[in-house]
Order: structure tokens, then C-alpha cells, then sequence
């Protein structure tokens, strides 16, 4: 079936002209109709809209057009992404009926790029969350148990790619949204470093950590839609204005002689042991295929998830500030503009947001500013240097995803602290601003759930844990296996 290809393997044989675009939208668009009742990765999907894509593609494709290395492959969105003409809800009832009217710069580069964006895919609210249960529009479930969560907050995005309803992804992750879900849905996540995607038409959820990023079938599809999507842009003032290597170039040329830091601190009590014993055998593979194993110190680890969730709260407050029922969005009307602002945030936010802008609004308060938010941005240099320094010894670092595999829905969703902890391997990535990838490396019994291997790289070092992780893939075969669906 054409929807369970790779994205490589199916530009390939479109550009061969053995299968046509419009086949494979529809193998995608069928896929949806079987599992998605199930897996609810979908808020909406404008079938007509995507293979009218497909037919312009196919028509391109006729014509004999070159240099769009995806030209043809339909790849969906997360619900925060902006469309033109498109619903964007970010999972809130605030935005429930709200219809972009732009299209962000990673849209406009898949489309340059010859690719059929199409549909909505679920989320937790504003990407506020770990689990994609605290979507306002219902949960997602994880296709390898749909018992199970499938991760947060890009857990449409995760579930939809290993269910093959498309064939790649684009979600956000501001402190494991991409890699947590792909971890524990069993496919390739990729955050790229901070600066390297453009964020324009991203809705913010906290701007110094937010970054676009990729779910993918293996690591040959991620180097192809990563290097779609970068690059400068002068509508996002962070974005970094360097030169975007050819990425699939880069997975050539084994690992044999790269250093790898295996950070003590990440080896700790909580993690699952059929999870450490899985990324443990993974490193040893990796030394077998010609890696160095060095170990390193990241001192300041214990205090990442504190830190995190200050500055990410407080950024969160400000940010959704905007959400007034003035402008756009829900209004539930009041005497008087406080009351308006009082009832619309009420009734449009959900809890998790609501919990999230009243801590932020509190480390930002008169007398706690000092106290929280500064010093939780000294930690958050210090977390940083930590990484730099390790990144003088080493050329990539090799930890856990997650501490467990995918845990029963409900289990966490009445403990925030115990939700919040999911993300404890992912969240200092984002805080230091470098570039991480999740891939499957083993698998749990009883029941049989995906487990991830994460890698951290330099500053601008996607280069580096691509070809690291694409060794690793090419000689495992976990990548390979598919959830078992049924209906």
C-alpha cells in the first residue's frame, strides 16, 4: 500500500511515473477511514482540497518538473501550524471555529518543495501537555495500544505517521512535544536546533523554546523534510541566517571514530528497566558500528524541569494574552471588558492552559520576578553551558527519550507533577537551544509498546546525530515494525 511507504520511497517511484500522486493521497485518505476512528489523530481533513494538490502535482510531474524533492508526498499538520483557509484551533475552544488567513513559512517551503499538505492533526491545547488528552476536541490514542496515550503535545502528529494515515508530519516541540510522542508511538522525531526553522505562522506557545520540527518513518525522511523546511526567514527574527546543508548527503559515511557522551545524570532511578536495558543495548551497538563511548557530566540536569516550567509558563502568560475575544477567536459577550475577557478565557481555555497561564502570571508578579523567572533564566544559561562543555569532548550525546514507554490514558492526567515529569529527558534540549532526534530502539513486553533512543547534538549539529542515528537504523530493524491495528 502506497501510504505505507517511506516518503524517499514514494518520491522515487512518483518521479519514476509508476504511481501517481492522486493514488497516494487517496491510500492515505483510505488509511484515515479504516484506523482513525480508533486513533482520533485527525481534528479535520478536507479530502477534495488534497487531491486537487495531488492532481496539480501529478500534472507536474507530466510536465517533467525538477529539483522538488517532494513532489507529490502528502505530509500533514499539527493544529498549531498555520494554513491559509485552514481551520487552526491549537486543540482550544477559544480558537474552535478560527480559519487562518496566512500560511506559515515551513507550509509555503513543503509546497515549494512539491509537497500535498493536508489536514489538522490533534494536540494538546496550545501544545500544553505530554499526553494529547488535554485536546478541548477529545483524545488521541497510541496505535500500538489504544489504551494508551500516544505522547504529547504532537500526539496527532506521532500517531497519524505510525498508523500510515500520511506519510511525514510537522509538529512543534517547545520541551519534548516531538520527540516524547515519537518515542513512545515507535517513529523518528526530530527537533531541530532553535534558529534553524522559521516560526513564522507557528502559534506561540513559548518563543524561546518553540521550534518545528518532523515526524518521519525513518532518518532518510526526516534529513529530506528537515532540509525542506529550513532556513532563514526574514519574517522570524530568530531564525539563524546560515546556508542549509544537503542533509541526506550527510547520512554517508558510517560513525566509525565520532564520539558519543553517555550523561550519568540521565541513568536515573525512574527509568523503566526494560527502557534503560533497550537504550543501554542500544549503545553498545553503536559502539559496535564504530562510536566512541565517553562519559560526560551535565551538572545541572536536576534543576532543568523546574527551570522549564517557569520560564515556559511565564512566556505562556504573555503569550496568550492575545486571546481576548476582541479580535478573533470565541467571544462570550459581558457588561464590561473585564467581564468579557473573564468569560471568554473561561469557557475557551481549558485547564492545563489556565493552570499554566496562572503560574506564569505569578513567577512574572511584582516581588517574584527575581525570585522564579530570573533565576530560572541563570539556570537556563547554566544548563546550556553545561551541553557546550560536554560538546568540547564529544560529538553527539545518547540518552533515554522517555522514562517509560506509553502509559494507560487517565493514569497521569490527575497528577500534573507526575506529567510533567514525562518530558524530564527532553525539556533541557530546549532549554539550551540545541538539536535532538528520538528513534525507535527496542520495544517492551507484555504489552508490546515502542521504546526511543534520543540524540543530542551541537548547535547546527543535525548533520551529525542524522548520520549517527541513520548507522543505527540501517543495522536494527525496529524501525520496520508496524502497530497493530485493527478494524
Amino acid at each position: 500500500m502506497l501510504n505505507q511507504l517511506t516518503t524517499w520511497q514514494l518520491a522515487a517511484q512518483l518521479a519514476r511515473r509508476e504511481v501517481s500522486a492522486r493514488q497516494a493521497m487517496q491510500a492515505c485518505l483510505d488509511q484515515i477511514q479504516r484506523v482513525d476512528g480508533q486513533l482520533r489523530a485527525f481534528l479535520s481533513c478536507d479530502a477534495d482540497d488534497a487531491l486537487a494538490q495531488a492532481d496539480a502535482a501529478d500534472r507536474a510531474l507530466a510536465a517533467g518538473a525538477a529539483g522538488r524533492p517532494l513532489l507529490g508526498v502528502p505530509i500533514a499538520l499539527k493544529d498549531v501550524i498555520a494554513v491559509q483557509g485552514q481551520p487552526l484551533s491549537c486543540g482550544s475552544r477559544i480558537l474552535g471555529k478560527f480559519i487562518s488567513p496566512y500560511s506559515a513559512t515551513v507550509v509555503e517551503k513543503l509546497q515549494a518543495a512539491g509537497a500535498v499538505v493536508f489536514g489538522r492533526l490533534n494536540m494538546d491545547e496550545f501544545a500544553m501537555g505530554s499526553s494529547t488528552e488535554n485536546s478541548a476536541f477529545g483524545a488521541t490514542r497510541n496505535p500500538w495500544d489504544t489504551t494508551r496515550i500516544p505522547g504529547g503535545s504532537s500526539g496527532g502528529s506521532a500517531a497519524a505517521v505510525a498508523a500510515d494515515e500520511c506519510l511525514a508530519a510537522l509538529g512543534s516541540d517547545t520541551g519534548g512535544s516531538i520527540r516524547q510522542p515519537a518515542a513512545l508511538c515507535g517513529c523518528v522525531g526530530l527537533k531541530p536546533t532553535y534558529g534553524r526553522v522559521s516560526r513564522y505562522g507557528l502559534v506561540a506557545f513559548a518563543s524561546s523554546l518553540d521550534q518545528i520540527g518532523t515526524f518521519t518513518k525513518d532518518v532518510r525522511d526526516a534529513a529530506l523534510v528537515l532540509r525542506a523546511i529550513s532556513g532563514p526567514d526574514p519574517r522570524d527574527s530568530t531564525s539563524i541566517p546560515q546556508p542549509v546543508p544537503d542533509y541526506a548527503a550527510a547520512l554517508q559515511g558510517g560513525i566509525q571514530g565520532l564520539k558519543l557522551g553517555l550523561p550519568r545524570e540521565y541513568m536515573i532511578g525512574g527509568l523503566d528497566p526494560q527502557v534503560s536495558a533497550a537504550v543501554q543495548s542500544a549503545v553498545a551497538h553503536l559502539e559496535k558500528l564504530g562510536a566512541q563511548i565517553v562519559e560526560v557530566s551535565l551538572p545541572h540536569t536536576d534543576y532543568a524541569v523546574a527551570a522549564y516550567y517557569i520560564i515556559a509558563t511565564a512566556e505562556a502568560s504573555a503569550n496568550l494574552a492575545r486571546f481576548d475575544g476582541i479580535r478573533y477567536g470565541t467571544r462570550v459577550d459581558g457588561a464590561d471588558p473585564i467581564e468579557l475577557y473573564c468569560k471568554t478565557r473561561g469557557a475557551g481555555f481549558g485547564p492545563e492552559v489556565k493552570r499554566r497561564i496562572l503560574l506564569g502570571t505569578y513567577v512574572l508578579s511584582s516581588g517574584y520576578y527575581d525570585a522564579y523567572y530570573l533565576r530560572a533564566q541563570k539556570v537556563r544559561t547554566l544548563v546550556r553551558r553545561d551541553f557546550l562543555q560536554a560538546f568540547e569532548k564529544v560529538d553527539a550525546i545518547v540518552t533515554p527519550t522517555t522514562p517509560t514507554a506509553a502509559f494507560p490514558a487517565g493514569e497521569k492526567s490527575g497528577d500534573p507533577l507526575q506529567m510533567y515529569l514525562s518530558d524530564i529527558f527532553t525539556i533541557s534540549c530546549n532549554l539550551a537551544g540545541i538539536c535532538g532526534l528520538s528513534l525507535p530502539c527496542g520495544f517492551t513486553q507484555n504489552p508490546k509498546l515502542p521504546i526511543g533512543l534520543q540524540l543530542l547534538g551541537k548547535p547546527l549539529g543535525e548533520e551529525t546525530i542524522l548520520r549517527l542515528a541513520h548507522a543505527y537504523e540501517q543495522s536494527t530493524d525496529w524501525h520496520k515494525e508496524k502497530p497493530p491495528l485493527k478494524f
